[in-house]
């Protein structure tokens, strides 16, 4: 009994809960004799607008609570573990899987592979579908939880078994045909491994997955992330500048074929593709109103535009200031413009520095795994200036850690300077104009 339901952490004031006196550890067990499994299910019944609900105080009582409400309006009560408890886990050994490459002693939570499909649809977590049974896929036709977010990576059966070690991932097409009759809308993804689901693999995984349109309404191609930590792993290389080419070509003739039978783009790549390969980032239009942002398509488009704008409004002059902007390799090809044109303002010195990731190896070319001990052993305190500035993405979410848990208070205290964080060139020019108060937030140095 003391595994069902979902245990109240909160109740709302003045909320419908708070009327029928339910309270912090009371047990929410059905709605109108559905069984209250998690959060998802507790937001799907939620909705009638007669509701009879079997609860267990606290104490131990039963309750039964007869409740009329409208159809939109809800109970006013907050969950603990937001509402849905033990997280599944990731059954697959996938032949690239960048949890298997990291070394020890960093974050617990970096080390936790999750395959949840209600991640997905609450979260925007992707996906592989390797565990979800029949009853699951039955759920989320019923309660309709779209969009999905799915790892599919090829969809040729047999590669995909091996590709992602799991005998259940060659079910794949049948699985995205029964979502898409249910009329599931589905975002998918192919982490693209030179010689293995490239070429005429990639081209074939592209045409089944357009096949599904518009239910599987986008494809991101995005590079393969190898670290040094590969011992004893299956072998793969590293997308080449030649190999992102090839790539960035095909995308944009395929994109021409969507848009003329689809009247949409479709398939889509990373930015980093653009960037290795040194081809210019696509327009806007061609993003389609942006659907994968979160794998990095489109993030330099957003950049640039937020920084033609702000642009028109630089001053001619500022009072003396000294700036380094420290970045992953990627991304100094797009700040390396952005500091030419900050350098034409008299007074103020804007210097980019590239941030080699030895921590993780040379081929990790991305900002957002920047390290704190990189950035201690590459940047030189004499050499920073005034400020140096660094982007929120290399952050832990909500915790100002790196990956390697080294707090932004010790790399301030280290370099003795002051280092503050932004999230884009808006709010980095607000910064150089009118002080790191304008920063998501900074933190003074030792001696700054």
């Amino acid at each position: 009994m003391q595994d069902r339901g979902l245990i109240i952490a909160r109740i709302v004031p003045g909320s419908i809960a708070a009327e029928m006196e339910l309270a912090p550890g009371d047990r929410i067990i059905s709605i109108n004799g559905s069984e209250v499994r998690d959060l998802i299910d507790f937001r799907f019944f939620e909705t009638e607008e007669n509701l009879t609900i079997e609860v267990i105080t606290a104490g131990g009582e039963e309750w039964v609570l007869d409740i009329e409400k409208d159809y939109d309006e809800d109970l006013g009560v907050e969950f603990t573990e937001g509402g849905l408890g033990r997280t599944t886990r990731c059954s697959n050994r996938c032949v690239f899987c960048f949890v298997d490459q990291m070394p020890p002693a960093l974050r617990k939570s970096l080390y936790v592979k999750d395959d949840d499909y209600r991640l997905s649809f609450w979260s925007g977590n992707y996906i592989t579908l390797t565990n979800v049974g029949d009853e699951e896929l039955e759920r989320i036709a019923r309660q309709r939880l779209s969009p999905l977010f799915i790892s599919v990576h090829t969809t040729n059966p047999e590669l995909r078994r091996t590709m992602l070690g799991n005998k259940r991932a060659g079910l794949i097409m049948e699985q995205l045909k029964f979502l898409a009759a249910a009329g599931i809308e589905m975002h998918t993804q192919v982490v693209l491994c030179p010689g293995i689901n490239d070429g005429s693999e990639l081209q074939n995984t592209a045409a089944d997955l357009a096949g599904l349109w518009p239910s599987v309404s986008s494809l991101a191609v995005v590079p393969v992330g190898l670290t040094q930590f590969r011992e004893s792993l299956y072998p793969l290389s590293s997308v080449t500048p030649t190999e992102a080419q090839q790539v960035v070509k095909w995308v944009g003739l395929k994109q021409e074929e969507f848009l003329a039978s689809l009247d949409n783009p479709f398939v889509f790549v990373s930015d980093e593709f653009y960037l290795l390969a040194g081809e210019q980032v696509p327009a806007s239009e061609r993003y389609a109103g942006f659907p994968q942002l979160e794998n990095g398509v489109g993030l330099v488009r957003l950049f640039l535009e937020e920084w033609e704008e702000v642009e028109q409004s630089l001053p001619l002059e500022i009072e003396p200031l000294r700036v380094t902007i420290a970045t992953g390799a990627l991304g100094a090809i797009v700040l390396g413009q952005v500091a030419v044109r900050l350098n034409r303002i008299r007074g103020l010195k804007v210097t980019v520095k590239t941030i080699e990731n030895c921590f993780f190896g040379q081929q990790v070319t991305v900002t957002g795994l920047v390290t704190g001990q990189d950035l201690i052993n590459q940047i030189n305190p004499r050499e920073i200036g005034d400020l140096l500035v660094l982007p929120t993405i290399m952050l832990k979410q909500e915790e100002n850690l790196f990956l390697d848990n080294l707090t932004v208070a010790d790399l301030a205290g280290y370099l003795k300077t002051r280092v503050a964080f932004v999230r884009g060139p808006r709010q980095l020019v607000e910064v150089l104009l009118e002080g790191p108060d304008k920063a998501e937030f900074c933190v003074e140095g030792k001696d700054s």
